[in-house]
């Protein structure tokens, strides 16, 4: 895929903030972000597994192709680095599948039926997270930024059909918007369950065939922080 001149300077702006922003963390002299706090519950790095499973559409440009949702997941490493008390750069590396159904308009030059289609990518989250100030149960938490994927499988099954096949031009690069919200329920000093949800808008094209399909996502977010 050919990134537009507008993708390639936003994806290197968000890159440049993030690098900002870890800096920023990592340069702390203290593991605690509330040192003149009573409490040094609050750490300002935290490391995390998360699996996220998630119900995915594709959007066509062409309101004649049919698009049914269909389920997937994501899993993977997560991780929050506190700038400021509160304030958070969430980022990680997750495994992602987005799935959907398709069928095209009869006009289509390809217009046999997909009972599914799957796209998996490795996605890194560039997003802000702001949190709550934390208490005996634990905290809550909003989140929004972007995702940056890149395809590593592409498969698609024709309807009648049991076995699957590769993708013809599906685009290496995604870029999506994340906006979510949920909570960090505090099991120990060192240990919290993290339960949310999340939608995802991908704006990058996905495929480049005649529909010019973008793919969405809602997840369910679970996952550990220790």
């Amino acid at each position: 895929m050919i990134m537009t001149n507008f993708t390639k300077k936003l994806f290197a702006s968000l890159a440049l903030v993030g690098a900002v922003l870890c800096g920023n963390a990592v340069s702390a002299q203290d593991y605690y972000t509330n040192q003149n706090s009573s409490s040094l519950d609050e750490k300002n790095f935290r490391l995390g597994l998360s699996i996220n499973p998630n119900i995915g559409w594709y959007r066509y440009n062409d309101d004649d192709y049919k698009s049914g949702s269909k389920m997937g997941f994501s899993y993977g490493l997560i991780a929050d680095l506190g700038f400021a008390k509160n304030y958070y750069f969430s980022t990680g590396l997750l495994i992602n599948s987005i799935a959907s159904s398709v069928e095209p308009p009869a006009s289509a030059a390809d217009n046999a039926k997909r009972d599914l289609i799957r796209l998996q990518y490795v996605d890194v989250p560039l997003t802000v997270k702001l949190k709550s100030n934390e208490n005996e149960l634990g905290r809550f938490y909003g989140q929004f930024g972007f995702t940056a994927g890149f395809k590593v499988s592409g498969k698609e099954k024709l309807a009648g059909e049991t076995k699957k096949r590769g993708i013809d031009k599906d685009d290496l690069f995604r870029l999506g918007l994340q906006l979510g919200g949920g909570a960090e329920w505090k099991l120990n000093d060192n240990l919290a369950l993290l339960t949310g949800l999340s939608f995802n808008n991908g704006f990058t094209r996905a495929i480049n065939n005649e529909g010019k399909p973008k793919t969405s996502f809602v997840a369910l977010n679970l996952g550990l922080f220790f």
